[in-house]
């Protein structure tokens, strides 16, 4: 039994390694190609060269983008993790650093500053954890896979694009699997449409304080933040509510209507103060995701502003996140 066990081990080894190789060559298959559509998007051939010359296919990325927290875990178990006390404690660090600076952001940008600080607790720990993966290799990985192609494909012919401008050094661009950098953990789409060289020194450092709260403060507010409007509320339905009002999926929240006509399948609607005309949506996070999870709970009205941090990230969890880490910020300065 234990020979017929090895034997089986080696030949997984062995299928692993041939496709591992032929990952590996028909990547170098697709670098050429690429190269010859990047050339038309106005990149410079030397640019080109001198970027791209140490890109590697990265096995590594496809395993993380296959197996993300927002397909596996379970809504109260996602936003524990992300919310806990020690991460509201180093938002408040960070704020009395920079108190100063932060309070003029809000004012200008018209953003809370306790959104600002959510966002970069939950995308990268407060700066402790920016990712250390070469952006490049992870975008062309990303861009030679199947599964989002035409995505990453935009996505590293941009970040070529600010390279060619001298926008963007090369040299620093180590992040997420994804292909994200900095504090707020831009894609570059991102950093091309609404990054900001705050301090005016000619450089645009995500990394830094002024430049990446500037810029995510920029960001929201572009996408039309209301600043003081309500996020979510948790909700208890009763099992008569229309599935056609249940929200599932990231990419767009359905058939929203005003409170005062969903309040009738709510528990709870009597303890949640909301104004009746509100347009409001329903998100029940857990039900397509989470093996035998119940259908209607947990559920959460949400509003427009929760909408607009799924365009940050699509993640329903990464949305509920970020608002309970806002509320708890909020609580505490």
């Amino acid at each position: 039994m234990k020979k017929v066990l090895n034997i089986f081990i080696f030949l997984s080894i062995i299928a692993t390694s041939n496709q591992a190789l032929s990952n590996d060559e028909n990547f170098q298959d697709w670098l050429g190609s690429f190269k010859t559509y990047a050339l038309k998007k106005n990149i410079s051939e030397k640019t080109y060269n001198i970027v791209m010359s140490n890109v590697q296919f990265n096995p590594k990325v496809i395993e993380y983008d296959r197996y993300q927290p927002e397909f596996y875990e379970d809504t109260n178990t996602y936003i524990k993790k992300r919310t806990s006390s020690k991460k509201v404690e180093k938002a408040i660090n960070v704020y009395k650093k920079n108190k100063k600076f932060i309070d003029k952001i809000e004012k200008e940008f018209l953003v809370e500053k306790e959104l600002l600080l959510a966002l970069m607790g939950i995308e990268t720990n407060y700066g402790l954890y920016l990712g250390k993966m070469d952006i490049l290799s992870s975008l062309a990985t990303l861009s030679f896979d199947k599964r989002r192609r035409d995505f990453f494909t935009n996505e590293l012919i941009t970040v070529l694009q600010l390279i060619d401008k001298k926008i963007i050094d090369h040299n620093i661009l180590y992040g997420s699997w994804a292909g994200a950098f900095g504090n707020f953990q831009f894609m570059p789409s991102t950093i091309k449409n609404y990054a900001i060289d705050y301090d005016q020194n000619s450089k645009i450092e995500l990394r830094e304080i002024k430049d990446s709260f500037a810029s995510a403060a920029n960001y929201i507010n572009k996408i039309g933040w209301k600043k003081n409007d309500f996020c979510f509320d948790e909700i208890v339905l009763s099992k008569d509510i229309p599935k056609k009002f249940l929200n599932t999926s990231a990419r767009k929240i359905k058939n929203k209507t005003s409170f005062s006509k969903i309040k009738q399948y709510l528990l709870n609607g009597d303890d949640i103060d909301i104004n009746n005309k509100k347009i409001i949506g329903i998100i029940t996070p857990d039900r397509d995701i989470i093996p035998n999870s119940k259908i209607l709970t947990p559920a959460y009205i949400t509003s427009d502003n929760y909408e607009l941090i799924l365009k940050w990230n699509r993640s329903l969890r990464f949305a509920l996140a970020v608002c309970t880490l806002k509320e708890k910020i909020t609580n505490e300065l």
